[in-house]
């Protein structure tokens, strides 16, 4: 059985297989990407918005047939679906309107008087290892800015991503995107670590997905001397430190931990609330969650739909188990064994720091909730864990919530929920959440060659 194949979460049917790769044709796929590169490089900026700008509207217009490629991949509800490939429509509209204004030079103000300027450049064939849990915009945030300054994309996409990585390359060859600029390749990792990332024709390297996978591949590519930009797990604490509108808090963290099946790096996984508040926050929380519903496949605007696979619902139910095992408590819905890639949405309370769940990260429907004693309580449990992606912060004193922003290490902070995704704001993390940033203009910076020209 091929490792690239589409196998239907809601039913465990396997609807379509892809043959993976060679070693010959891994070769081939990077020697077109690097004769491609100066060609596409030297077209002018405003003939590759063109082409970029058509595969924004080819995302926006074919919505609905992108959302139902997702929800057989990997569960995502439809209306859910549609969101993510119009939004990453939007992705590639931002870059394609305003790459003339991130690509200008820019002047140096030097002690010495000469004149001296920043030209930005591309580099040559970047490579892209994508995750399963967003399959067009992950690949839209690394893919077109790096497309948009000029280089070329090898783009591995998660094995059970096969059919959405099929038509984002389609797409692409109908907007007129040159050959070779944009490959496609159903790589083993094997062959991602010995053929691809040591390739010298190979610049750099973009990985979303899990810590063992970018330890591996920022070990492959530091022996190479490769640049790596990293966005891994996370577990965002979600701060409430005083409120005068709990419901909206509450609908809030509904929907910070539970969209997407709960299955986003970024989620609010730990709720961290100040002993006045924890009672009801709690109490309206759990009877949230407990009124959720894991969504069938024609359910077009279910919050949660089932979790990627077989496999991946095995893993939380291990974690869960392990938690209660070690004393801590279901607060809302249960943990059951469904047999199959459903999980019900659960919340739990009593977990300390003793226990691993208190630095793991949950990646589906469960949220943990965490009485703090005081604001400095608060901020040390939202730091007490290994990650650092984001974090949500909600007071009534708008000193208070900035001050314990700057306090949370994390690479992003909302502040009363203030959005912090969207196309033209960085997304990345610290810690064991990875390096590097994608989206707004300094997504189009991280494999980009500033190049210092000095004249007299």
């Amino acid at each position: 059985m091929s490792e690239y194949r589409v196998t239907n979460p809601y039913t465990g049917e396997v609807v379509k297989e892809y043959p993976t790769a060679t070693d010959d044709e891994i070769r081939a796929a990077i020697e077109r990407a690097h004769a491609a590169y100066e060609p596409w490089a030297a077209t002018p900026i405003a003939e590759r918005a063109a082409i970029l700008s058509k595969a924004a509207d080819a995302f926006t217009s074919r919505s609905q047939e992108l959302a139902e490629i997702i929800r057989t991949e990997m569960g995502k509800p439809l209306g859910q679906g549609k969101d993510e490939a119009e939004f990453s429509g939007d992705i590639i509209r931002y870059y394609a309107d305003n790459a003339e204004e991130f690509l200008a030079d820019e002047v140096l103000q030097t002690a010495s008087g000469v004149q001296a300027r920043i030209r930005k450049s591309a580099q040559g064939v970047i490579l892209g290892i994508m995750p399963w849990n967003f399959p067009y915009y992950q690949v839209a945030r690394f893919a077109f800015p790096n497309l948009m300054l000029g280089n070329t994309v090898l783009l591995k996409h998660a094995p059970q991503c096969p059919w959405s990585a099929t038509v984002i390359a389609e797409i692409l060859a109908e907007a007129g995107l040159p050959a070779g600029a944009y490959e496609n390749i159903f790589a083993t990792n094997d062959q991602i670590g010995e053929l691809v990332i040591p390739d010298a024709r190979v610049r750099g390297v973009s990985l979303t997905g899990s810590e063992r996978a970018g330890a591996a591949v920022a070990e492959i590519a530091g022996r190479n001397l490769k640049k790596v930009v990293l966005e891994l797990g996370g577990s965002d604490p979600f701060v409430v430190l005083s409120t005068d509108d709990m419901d909206a808090v509450v609908q809030a963290a509904v929907d910070g931990r539970m969209e997407n099946s709960g299955q986003s790096c970024n989620a609010s996984k730990r709720f961290i609330v100040l002993d006045e508040l924890y009672d009801e926050f709690s109490s309206k929380l759990g009877a949230a969650v407990f009124a959720l519903q894991v969504g069938e496949v024609d359910d077009a605007d279910a919050l949660v739909g089932p979790l990627s696979s077989q496999a991946a619902a095995d893993r939380l139910r291990e974690q869960t188990a392990a938690a209660l095992a070690e004393g801590a408590q279901v607060l809302a819905g249960a943990i059951a064994d469904s047999g199959d890639a459903r999980f019900a949405p659960a919340l739990l309370g009593g977990v300390t720091e003793q226990m691993d769940a208190y630095r793991e990260e949950l990646f589906g429907p469960v949220g943990t909730v965490y009485r703090a004693k005081d604001v400095d309580d608060a901020v040390r449990i939202a730091n007490g864990t290994p990650f650092g992606l984001g974090a949500r912060v909600w007071a009534t004193d708008p000193e208070l919530a900035l001050a314990v922003a700057d306090r949370i290490d994390a690479g992003m902070v909302s502040i009363n929920g203030a959005g912090s995704e969207d196309y033209d704001m960085p997304f990345g993390g610290t810690k064991r959440s990875g390096f590097g940033r994608e989206l707004g203009p300094h997504g189009m910076e991280e494999f980009m060659n500033k190049k210092l020209v000095v004249a007299n």
